[in-house]
């Protein structure tokens, strides 16, 4: 089978307008396949360059393949299954700063670009004292940007039409607010001067964002059929569902130079983008967070099976409708059809979503997803959730590492937190893990074994996953 390349299968150029900080599975399912269609439906006229945005990445393997992959949609489209298979484009190349910094940097003198676009995790959007502006790169996101920015300010002498229209999708609310306050940060930490800082606040716009589309990512299931069917060598095929959605908090200008409007997207701009969000992270990412590492160590491998078990399934109805959706300020009526909605596209029959590829990061997204929801709920009716406390047990031993069955169980998380949970479960008691973890401040940002009961339930059911296993806990708080 011929290699997947621009010399191999007809593919468009376009002009380098967007950078674009990250290469994973999401990006490319998302916001390429939307940029993709504005090329095509709307005239977009643009191609994306990829910033790998931490030292170990696939931009090597996007190269490889001169940018191009192959997304496969599935799920259900007014009742008729679609089941699609699409080369996308707009990728012209990848870059790797932490080897070809000055290539970086080139980036900015580009008169043509446009947009930045990101989605580093919710532990992307971060400030380190650390950071200096002669980093070759920086360490955090913001930190590159910053780089970034300083470079194109000086290219172009301040000029006001060189400035940066910036998309984070990370999943933080007011994602925009706090990339912003890290670059600022920086502008202050590497004295870059009030000059440099006017240009940014007055030509630079950092807009916050939310992304909705569920992205299991590497169709490892049905990669032979998908082969066999484009008759190329695609190391990069990525599988989502039909469903997408992204709001954008921006005025009515920024969506004429962005048109998804007029490619037929499901993409908003809107003045607020807070009920989108609370709704979103609490009743989609939040029962993804929690009942990863509950389905796994129960023996179950994809949200489907986890939705559709027995004893699974109520423990994820018990979160999202007895737990979650009380904590929420919006109509019942309308989280519950929300609610029911996302149970339907977690049993998409089309899509088979790994519970491991969610647990990626697993303590920052259950600060971001599920930690609000536990104080609210604490708060109205006070006692704590039972099922999402569980599912912070849950993290707690999967990150135990060890096998399951035959497979080796590999958390992927920051290196402080790794480190922390291996001197911590190198006690083998589950009080030392519960209360290390509550008092990791660098994690939550706060002491959390402050929390009242929080410490003596999570030890409780660390100890009872380690004694009975996960499927019983799970039975005894249904």
């Amino acid at each position: 089978m011929k290699a997947l390349n621009r010399t191999n299968v007809k593919a468009n150029s376009y002009p380098e307008r967007i950078i674009q900080f990250g290469e994973g599975n999401f990006l490319r399912a998302f916001v390429d396949w939307i940029i993709f269609n504005m090329n095509e439906k709307a005239g977009f006229n643009s191609s994306v360059v990829v910033v790998q945005p931490i030292e170990q990445g696939m931009v090597d393997v996007l190269n490889s393949q001169d940018g191009l992959y192959h997304l496969n949609l599935q799920g259900l489209d007014k009742g008729k299954p679609v089941d699609s298979v699409q080369l996308i484009d707009v990728i012209s190349r990848g870059v790797n700063p932490y080897t070809e910094f000055g290539g970086y940097l080139a980036l900015a003198e580009n008169p043509d670009m446009r947009f930045v676009i990101s989605n580093t995790t919710e532990a992307g959007i971060a400030f380190s004292a650390d950071d200096k502006l002669s980093d070759k790169p920086a360490k955090t996101y913001p930190g590159k940007l910053t780089q970034l920015l300083y470079r194109r300010f000086q290219t172009f002498k301040g000029a006001s039409d060189k400035g940066l229209i910036i998309f984070p999708c990370e999943l933080i609310f007011h994602n925009g607010a706090e990339l912003r306050k890290c670059i600022e940060l920086y502008i202050e930490l590497w004295k870059l001067g009030e000059e440099f800082k006017q240009w940014f606040e007055k030509n630079c716009a950092v807009y916050s964002t939310l992304v909705d589309r569920i992205v299991p990512g590497y169709p490892k299931d049905t990669i032979n059929e998908i082969l066999e069917k484009i008759q190329v060598e695609d190391k990069l095929v990525v599988k989502a569902e039909i469903f997408h959605l992204w709001v954008i908090e921006a005025p009515e200008k920024v969506a004429k130079e962005f048109p998804a409007d007029k490619a037929g997207l499901n993409v908003l701009f809107v003045p607020c983008e807070k009920p989108y969000h609370d709704r979103k992270v609490t009743l989609l990412n939040g029962p993804h967070s929690v009942l990863s590492p509950v389905a796994y160590l129960s023996g179950l491998d994809t949200v489907r099976e986890a939705c559709e078990d027995a004893v699974i399934g109520k423990y994820v109805h018990k979160v999202m409708f007895d737990e979650l959706l009380s904590t929420l300020d919006l109509p019942k009526a309308e989280l519950e059809q929300f609610a029911n909605d996302v149970l339907d596209r977690f049993r998409n029959p089309f899509v088979k979503h790994f519970v491991t590829s969610i647990m990626l990061n697993s303590f920052p997204k259950f600060k971001t997803r599920d930690l609000p929801g536990l104080k609210i709920y604490l708060a109205c009716k006070k006692e704590l959730p039972k099922g999402l406390v569980l599912g912070l047990a849950g993290i707690c031993v999967y990150y135990r590492g060890g096998k399951r069955g035959n497979d080796v169980i590999t958390p992927n998380d920051g290196q402080d937190i790794l480190a922390l949970l291996a001197q911590l479960w190198a006690s083998n008691d589950p009080k030392v893990v519960a209360e290390g973890v509550l008092k990791a401040s660098f994690i939550w940002g706060e002491d959390l074994s402050l929390v009242p009961g929080l410490l003596d339930m999570l030890t409780a059911f660390i100890t009872s996953i380690l004694d009975k296993g996960m499927l019983t806990t799970v039975k005894e708080i249904l």
